[in-house]
């Protein structure tokens, strides 16, 4: 039997920008592995049907849907397709998340808008439509993936999306206080360096890759870049029964930067 055995699962986010494992990716394949159904949902349909495909190929149960979560409608579509496809929702994973680079000074209010329509407002929508059926049956579980960035400064300023994981944060613990008489956990993963599709996206086509990898690596008290697997492994324990007096909860995956930096 595995971790989540039985359940079913609603990845948004659960695509991959390139090649390799992004964060969500990880996340649907290992939930599945774990035994549960899940619905890959990303606003990219062929990187959402790559990750169920694989999920096919190992024996699992995988469903697709496509959309832009920051349309309330689209969030509310995907309860609907969790309902039809895997018969009800126990599990919410929250994996979708973008940046665009500048201090306060400089970032245009589009760009602020457009940074937290992604990372907060899409959480929020998913949040309404799923807690309807993640309160049936004996409860469910939200696992969003926030970032060290939105409890600490990084050496680059990205305020929009350090303003955004930070207010992530605290819809995590809202939920989390209002619904747990009502038995649905909520919590935050925060990873820190993570080597994934995403993170490398940013890399200029001249820089040289395997270079800055040791230098992010010396970053980490752990002298290595966590992997998308790591961020998946801290999210499945939070989505399992394992931890059913979880809630409220942020969980740095991040090799002890945030202890280093000193966060609160």
């Amino acid at each position: 039997m595995g971790r989540v055995a039985g359940k079913r699962v609603a990845v948004i986010g659960a695509g991959s920008v390139g090649e390799g494992w992004g964060n969500g990716k990880a996340a649907a394949v290992l939930y599945a592995r774990e035994g549960a159904s899940v619905l890959c949902v990303d606003r990219n349909s062929d990187a959402a049907e790559q990750t169920a495909q694989i999920i096919r190929r190992e024996g699992g149960t995988a469903h697709v849907m496509a959309g832009d979560m920051t349309d309330p409608q689209a969030a509310n579509a995907m309860a609907d397709a969790a309902r039809a496809q895997l018969g009800g929702l126990d599990i919410l994973h929250f994996n979708i998340g973008i940046s665009t680079p500048g201090g306060v000074e400089i970032t245009a209010f589009s760009d602020w808008q457009k940074v937290f329509a992604v990372n907060l407002d899409a959480a929020f929508h998913c949040t309404q439509a799923a807690l309807p059926l993640l309160e049936q049956d004996s409860g469910g579980a939200i696992v969003y993936i926030s970032s060290l960035a939105g409890e600490s400064n990084g050496p680059y300023r990205y305020v929009g999306y350090e303003a955004s994981k930070a207010a992530l944060q605290r819809l995590s613990k809202s939920v989390a206080i209002e619904y747990a008489a009502r038995g649905v956990r909520a919590n935050c993963v925060l990873p820190g360096m993570i080597d994934t599709p995403h993170a490398q996206s940013f890399i200029g086509p001249d820089t040289d890759h395997d270079a800055l990898a040791r230098a992010r690596a010396s970053k980490v008290p752990m002298k290595r870049q966590g992997t998308a697997w790591d961020v998946a492994e801290a999210a499945l324990f939070l989505a399992s029964d394992a931890a059913g007096f979880v809630t409220g909860v942020e969980l740095r995956v991040d090799g002890g930067m945030g202890t280093q930096f000193g966060s609160a």
